[in-house]
């Protein structure tokens, strides 16, 4: 998979994923405050997510980064992506968007977004990337604690050039050298999917 492996065949990101803590003994004010936040929690409906933010285990020098903060269902899907790809000082740069389709089935992830700015570098006799904006991207990940996996729908194409449809994606073919994705399984029930007949 020689493709795979050139600078204008894969790009990636880092993101930052924030958790709340809560202290189970406290008490007081404190305590009153954590009860809230918890019947607030238990008030949020359940949803997909795709959290995280890694980098591939690539040769040095060739420095891969991918980051999601993706939840909702399907084309209800909301969040942001982040990629960035460098080989050396040379050649290298960003993409970035919005997340627009996330289905998971177990713990893989597909998800889609629309590129909102993107901005690469290279040295003459380098590959050139255009402008990215207003393409549509897809992402797969397997999230299996520290093996997790990662497939973008650029695989094949060389550069990102080619939009996909929502929630398309390759199957998960790269690993991790460091980081680490969270998806989080959720479908609706049959019972809210259902199509009535007149």
């Amino acid at each position: 998979m020689s493709r795979v492996r050139r600078p204008f065949g894969a790009a990636v990101a880092l993101a930052v994923c924030a958790a709340a803590a809560l202290t189970s003994g406290a008490t007081g004010p404190a305590a009153a405050a954590g009860n809230d936040t918890r019947a607030a929690a238990r008030q949020t409906p359940d949803e997909p997510s795709l959290t995280g933010a890694a980098k591939l285990k690539r040769k040095p020098g060739d420095d891969v980064h991918f980051a999601f903060n993706a939840h909702g269902f399907a084309d209800k899907a909301r969040g942001t992506f982040y990629v960035s790809h460098h080989m050396g000082k040379d050649w290298g740069g960003y993409f970035k968007g919005r997340i627009d389709c996330l289905l998971t089935g177990g713990p893989v992830a597909v998800a889609t977004g629309i590129v909102t700015e993107s901005h690469f570098e290279a040295a003459p006799g380098l590959p050139q990337v255009g402008d990215l904006k207003g393409k549509r991207f897809g992402f797969t990940v397997l999230d299996d604690g520290k093996k997790d996996r990662l497939g973008y729908s650029w695989a094949l194409d060389g550069l990102p050039e080619k939009s996909v449809g929502p929630c398309q994606g390759s199957a998960p073919f790269e690993t991790l050298e460091k980081g680490n994705y969270k998806v989080h399984h959720w479908m609706p029930s049959r019972e809210a999917t259902k199509v009535t007949k007149d």
